[in-house]
């Protein structure tokens, strides 16, 4: 007999986990909506759909994580944004589709639970799912000590929505001469941040400093949580009606042009005008410090985190409504017939 052995010595401290549930609890709870069913702590998360509401709802699903931007918050020590980054990231994949979202359910692994540190993180989940409108209504919290460092972590969610089987937008309601409107993005997102952690690092760049262009430190530039739009989508389809709003693009990895391009059919092409907003300056700093242009174009989201392919005659409408809302908008480009077959979308012109 060498001795007893225990979990906590192994790595997994039962007790810290109960504790972060503990200081999480409140925040969860505020993002119940009406349909869910018992509180957390469940082995699985309730929510009573209401069938009658819908005449033949499809339910949609998306799952995504945060990325390498959460290496940023560990080493400037704050974690009460990365968790409204994750939201965003699936909630806004969600209303692409013209889905609303329903409820989400997140993924924390890290190498040693914390309490504080996990309730930030989660606290942060609980505001984008307040954001967005969605229930949190369950998640887990797994500590590997022998996979990952004591302050690693890392995040996923999944999220549920709903849409009516006659309102999915997307690429088939697209259609010669329908406008492109943009939707300002709150900084880099959480895309492209393998890229801009090499720059910081190569560079020499100060995150506690505060850069030409900028009217606050690097930090805080890059930790800038994402833009939820997912609401605000949801009540410009509400407003003017799926024959007016055909499809919704989510700029994340690839880029503007990439992007918009999966909500453009075969036979057409957007085509996308720089001229009409001018370049972010965080962007700017990347290229200054060694990015080619047409590599942040395809990494970055280079200030515009959603685009709607609205019929021309509602455009004024969209862009007062979302502005109204608080999403700077703009018209960015139009839809073109093409000879080719393909879909695509390209950029022209020069920012401003």
């Amino acid at each position: 007999m060498t001795g007893q052995f225990t979990y906590a010595a192994s790595g997994v401290d039962i007790d810290a986990g109960e504790r972060a549930v503990t200081l999480m609890k409140a925040a969860v709870e505020r993002t119940n909506r009406p349909e869910v069913v018992g509180g957390l702590g469940g082995f699985a998360g309730l929510f009573a759909l209401d069938v009658q509401k819908y005449r033949r709802p499809l339910l949609a699903s998306s799952t995504d994580g945060v990325g390498t931007k959460i290496a940023l918050a560990r080493q400037l020590d704050r974690h009460d944004t990365v968790g409204i980054d994750l939201v965003a990231m699936v909630v806004d994949d969600l209303v692409a589709c013209g889905a609303e979202p329903l409820f989400l359910q997140d993924y924390v692994a890290c190498g040693k639970v914390v309490p504080e540190r996990i309730a930030a993180i989660v606290t942060g989940i609980a505001e984008g799912c307040t954001r967005a409108g969605a229930a949190l209504v369950g998640g887990e919290t797994a500590e590997h000590g022998d996979l990952m460092d004591a302050d690693e972590y890392d995040l996923a969610a999944t999220a549920v929505g709903v849409v009516e089987a006659d309102a999915v937008l997307g690429p088939e309601r697209v259609r010669d001469g329908d406008v492109v409107v943009a939707m300002a993005s709150s900084g880099f997102h959480s895309n492209g941040y393998s890229l801009v952690r090499r720059v910081v690092g190569a560079a020499g760049l100060d995150l506690r400093g505060t850069p030409a262009g900028l009217d606050r430190t690097l930090g805080e530039e890059l930790l800038e949580p994402t833009r939820i739009y997912a609401r605000d989508c949801l009540a410009l389809v509400e407003a003017l009606g799926v024959e007016q709003v055909h499809a919704f693009a989510h700029i994340t990895g690839g880029g503007l042009a990439g992007n918009t391009a999966r909500v453009v059919p075969a036979g057409l092409e957007a085509v996308l005008d720089r001229g009409t907003w001018a370049l972010p300056a965080a962007v700017s700093l990347m290229e200054e410090h060694g990015v080619p242009r047409e590599e942040s174009e395809r990494a970055f989201n280079c200030g515009v985190g959603m685009v709607a392919a609205v019929a021309p005659g509602a455009a004024d409408a969209a862009i007062a409504q979302l502005t109204a809302a608080g999403v700077p908008a703009w018209v960015l480009g139009e839809v073109r017939a093409t000879d080719g077959q393909g879909a695509s979308a390209r950029l022209e012109g020069t920012y401003r």
